[in-house]
């Protein structure tokens, strides 16, 4: 997977003669890699080991030790790359520093639950609040200087206007797509390979979209994609290490941010699917629980378990073949969103 995704960023390179997508994959692999080798035995040392939660599969019990908060290391290698491909573009410093808000937001509810020794953190509401915050913070930015989208650039031409609406939906993107990244955190190397196939995605389409592209924003993706390969070194299976809340709502929250200012809400939509059934998959079981619940408060399941992963795992396939499978649907939908990107 690593080998493919270069070369789909030599082929774009070669295409529009220009290294923008190639050379930071490869810085930020390399470094990332470099620096979860040297990482992963320090977060032993501090005794940073995950704590499963009780009503997961079983299989994953024996997990329960690996090292986790890797989102500490690989985040930064990645935002240190992207913020050196065009260190003269004023977008790349908010993205970064949202996408690093959303690290130490993870990194808080990952360290309550090291210290709490159970698989809660902060609380959902406490969560939401600081992703929100987080967010709006990030929002105004890009209003006080014009880089928030009226509306959402949709395929052959189509366009449609929001106006302030388009405030709402950013805040509910960015609360959505960070969630969803963490859910679809739970199998080794599933949000790693995802999170970078749509990154390279979205990289791509934006240097494809016509009028010369958008060379900062898609080195930006090119660079997280190569931090979260280098990282997937480690975390494929068997993992030795998890990037936790502290990777998954960071890479969320630079999605999100990116999908925004390049107005990419759609070629996201699209590309990260497979994230979106994570993220619905939960919901729905909720919900059909919830509503056929009886009085013995036993309800009627969806799913086998959310999230979706869980349910393909439960029904018998390998960890290992639904993180592959995953992976190949990751890429299918990053093809169909270049086809009808904007």
């Amino acid at each position: 997977m690593i080998a493919l995704l270069l070369l789909l960023a030599i082929c774009c390179d070669l295409k529009l003669a220009a290294f923008q997508l190639s050379t930071p994959l490869l810085l930020a692999f390399a470094l990332s890699w470099l620096v979860n080798l040297w990482g992963i035995p320090k977060l032993k040392a501090l005794k940073m080991g995950q704590v499963i939660r009780q009503e997961g599969p079983q299989s994953h019990h024996s997990k329960s030790g690996t090292p986790t908060m890797g989102g500490l290391l690989l985040v930064p290698c990645g935002v240190l790359v992207a913020g050196l491909v065009s260190p003269g573009d004023q977008r790349l410093l908010p993205v970064a520093l949202v996408t690093l808000a959303f690290m130490v937001i993870g990194g808080i509810d990952d360290w309550r639950s090291l210290t709490k020794r159970t698989n809660t953190g902060l609380s959902a509401k406490g969560k939401l609040l600081l992703q929100a915050i987080a967010a709006a913070l990030f929002l105004v930015w890009a209003a006080l200087h014009g880089a928030l989208p009226s509306g959402i650039a949709l395929p052959f031409g189509w366009w449609l206007p929001l106006g302030f609406l388009i405030w709402p939906l950013a805040l509910f993107v960015f609360l959505a797509e960070s969630n969803a990244t963490n859910l679809t955190d739970g199998l080794d190397g599933l949000a790693a390979g995802v999170g970078a196939i749509v990154f390279m995605g979205l990289g791509l389409q934006l240097m494809l979209r016509g009028n010369g592209g958008d060379p900062a924003l898609a080195g930006f993706c090119a660079a997280l994609a190569g931090a979260w390969l280098g990282f997937l070194v480690h975390n494929r299976n068997p993992a030795r290490v998890f990037m936790g809340d502290t990777g998954s709502l960071a890479m969320g929250a630079a999605l999100s941010a990116i999908a925004l200012l390049s107005n990419s809400l759609w070629p996201l939509l699209l590309m990260g699917g497979v994230l979106l059934a994570e993220s619905l998959s939960v919901i729905l079981q909720v919900w059909v629980f919830k509503a056929t619940k009886g009085a013995d408060g036993q309800g009627r399941r969806l799913f086998r378990m959310a999230p979706l992963h869980h349910h393909f795992e439960l029904g018998g396939w390998g960890e290992i073949k639904v993180v592959v499978v995953f992976w190949l649907v990751s890429l299918g939908l990053v093809a169909l969103g270049l086809l009808l990107r904007p």
